[in-house]
């Protein structure tokens, strides 16, 4: 139900972001990548001068609230997931001579993801649905000529779902290629 709620929100936000967009200098126009970590799709739309929007769907590793031993019992589910990441460092990153292509800076985000576990048995019952998070990271992304690209990001998020819900840490690791891009960035 959470979910059926926040949709039509997230939705309005995606499309007022896309069409105020105001092109920057620093950050890449989009990109398109491949996660290996975490297999599947993402892909990354600039916003504003600092600022993307990054969305990824495909396989995730992941707490699952749902377990009694929630950080020991790592579920891998369907998911996706989204965030609106604020780059703080392309300038000092240029100052220094160091190359921002692929939006390689830090960044701050708010962060919300949806998995889709499907049915599982815990605890000897059958548990159905989908659940979720939102919550605030912090990470750094890197990109490199070969279009080899990396992010980690870490934080804290309440979990919501078919349980009672809790903040919990979240972490997240992309490993992968830019496979598709449009440049619009200044010092290579």
């Amino acid at each position: 139900m959470y979910f059926k709620q926040s949709l039509p929100l997230f939705l309005l936000i995606l499309l007022v972001s896309h069409v105020n967009a105001q092109f920057g200098k620093n950050c890449e126009l989009r990109q398109m990548k491949i996660n290996l970590v975490n297999p599947g799709f993402e892909y990354e739309m600039a916003i504003g001068t600092n600022t993307t929007f990054d969305v990824k769907a495909g396989m995730q590793v992941a707490l699952d609230p749902l377990v009694s031993k929630v950080y020991e019992e790592l579920g891998f589910f369907p998911a996706i997931a989204g965030q609106y990441r604020y780059y703080y460092n392309f300038e000092k990153r240029q100052q220094n001579r160091r190359q921002i292509y692929g939006n390689s800076a830090n960044y701050v985000a708010p962060a919300a993801a949806v998995f889709f576990p499907g049915a599982r048995i815990i605890e000897n019952r059958e548990v159905k649905g989908a659940f979720g998070y939102a919550g605030l990271v912090t990470g750094l992304q890197r990109s490199y000529d070969s279009g080899f690209n990396f992010s980690v990001d870490v934080g804290a998020a309440y979990y919501a779902g078919q349980f009672k819900g809790r903040v919990y840490p979240v972490a997240n690791i992309s490993i992968g290629w830019i496979i598709s891009e449009k440049r619009w960035c200044v010092g290579k």
